[in-house]
């Protein structure tokens, strides 16, 4: 007999051993179903300010996973609200797609709701968040009105180029950078008090630029109740570096007496503008014979002499007074290296009984003046808007009333376009910090979460 198995035996062995062989490395084995993990959602805020009305509202980024699934498979969207009267799951518009989605909320009512944004994954899994919303009423040319959100008490505003601007807070020592194209948290924020060795608000109420340097004034006066506080008696500088979303800011020079120079400067001139009496002990700044500077900018073709505008006093402190401008001749020295003021001749504008919030110009040296009343309540009051030369003989000229039915007291301007240029606008920016955003009784300022304080920022026509 053959030692020697037949092909036939030995085709059939092989064939048995491929079989075993599939078998033991699993590919015979019967499948499984795939395993899909719980989905996770994360909003880039957990609070969010929006209006009714509003155009350019801030949108959330919404990121959302799930393991075993291609995040593109996950469905987002609102399924619930907490005050459907303000804003319902229907006013939540989720676009997008993959693993981050953008989320804007279109609301209709004034006040608060928890909105509940869910992520809906494979195999029948979810997950949520809760979007704290909270939305002020609709106001007049709300096309052309952003929001300025993280602070509700703008002072003062400087233009840094690219569509950004610089604001200052007077409730604080923190300067924040936004695009003023858009609603929104600040891009940058640099809180300068501790480099300027403060430790309490300055009252930052105007600035104005001169090539790189920013110049920055407190009020110089007392507080709501009287009382001195030197922190408020602070001028400074910053250095301006990059534009744009790039900006950066370094802080230079300070000091810390020129109130004490012009009430000097005042007594030696006869007490003629009562600074000593608006600055005594017990008097509140912003009365018609107050002591209050809410106004900063270099006088024409002058990169030294600076004109501080008053809120108060008036000149004469009574109804119809004229609005003050005291220039002090050497301010860049001043502000940027302490040196002592020296104050230049007065200058007595009359802007119909109104003073001055605050003051800007172009490199063409065309100002805007931004009149409002000198009293504390800043939502009732008239306001206007004047343009100028800059030119102490000359008298301003009254372009506009502003509007004064929405919330917030107007209080900067953010540049000067050129004036003469049929449909020129400019941007001017609210101080809300008294303002009841949201029906609730809560000053703005009294907020607890500084994502829903908010200043208004409105573009209006000024060119002839």
């Amino acid at each position: 007999m053959s030692r020697h198995p037949s092909p036939y035996r030995r085709r059939t062995a092989i064939a048995a051993s491929a079989v075993l062989g599939l078998t033991a490395v699993g590919l015979n084995a019967p499948a499984h179903a795939v395993s899909y993990g719980t989905p996770t959602i994360g909003l880039s805020v957990s609070y969010l300010s929006g209006a009714v009305g509003a155009s350019g509202d801030p949108v959330v980024t919404v990121t959302v996973a799930q393991s075993g699934a291609d995040a593109g498979a996950l469905g987002v969207a609102a399924s619930a609200s907490s005050k459907p009267s303000v804003a319902g799951t229907g006013d939540v518009t989720v676009t997008g797609s993959g693993a981050t989605r953008q989320l804007a909320v279109a609301a209709h009512g004034r006040g608060y709701t928890d909105l509940t944004i869910k992520v809906t994954g494979l195999g029948g899994k979810s997950a949520t968040k809760k979007l704290h919303y909270a939305a002020s009423a609709a106001v007049q040319n709300a096309a052309d009105t952003r929001y300025f959100t993280g602070s509700s008490d703008s002072s003062a505003a400087v233009d840094v180029g690219g569509g950004y601007v610089v604001v200052a807070d007077d409730e604080s020592n923190t300067l924040r950078l936004y695009d003023r194209s858009a609603s929104g948290a600040p891009v940058k924020s640099w809180d300068i008090g501790a480099e300027l060795g403060v430790s309490k608000e300055i009252d930052i109420e105007a600035a104005a630029r001169v090539g790189n340097t920013v110049y920055w004034t407190g009020s110089l006066g007392n507080n709501k109740d009287g009382e001195y506080k030197a922190d408020r008696n602070t001028v400074f500088t910053t250095t301006v570096t990059g534009s744009g979303a790039a900006t950066r800011l370094t802080v230079g020079g300070s000091y810390r007496k020129l109130r004490n120079d012009l009430v000097a400067w005042d007594k030696a001139n006869g007490n003629r503008f009562g600074f000593a009496a608006g600055t005594a002990d017990g008097e509140a700044p912003k009365q018609i014979d107050g002591f209050n500077i809410e106004g900063l900018e270099f006088a024409p073709g002058s990169t030294s002499t600076a004109y501080l505008g008053f809120r108060a006093p008036l000149v004469p402190p009574k109804a119809g007074g004229k609005a003050l401008i005291v220039p002090v001749t050497n301010f860049d020295k001043v502000a940027g290296s302490g040196a002592k003021a020296v104050v230049g001749a007065p200058i007595e504008l009359d802007l119909g009984g109104l003073s001055i919030r605050d003051i800007r110009k172009n490199a063409a040296d065309q100002y805007l003046i931004v009149a409002g009343s000198w009293a504390a309540d800043d939502n009732s009051d008239p306001y206007a808007l004047y343009t100028w030369d800059g030119v102490a003989a000359h008298a301003p000229v009254k372009r506009a009333d502003l509007p004064t039915a929405d919330p917030g007291g107007w209080e900067a301007v953010v540049e000067v376009p050129d004036l003469a240029v049929p449909g020129a606008r400019a941007q001017l920016v609210t101080d809300a910090g008294s303002a009841d955003l949201y029906g609730d009784g809560t000053e703005a300022k009294d907020l607890d979460h500084a994502e829903w304080k908010k200043s208004r920022a409105v573009w209006f026509t000024v060119g002839s």
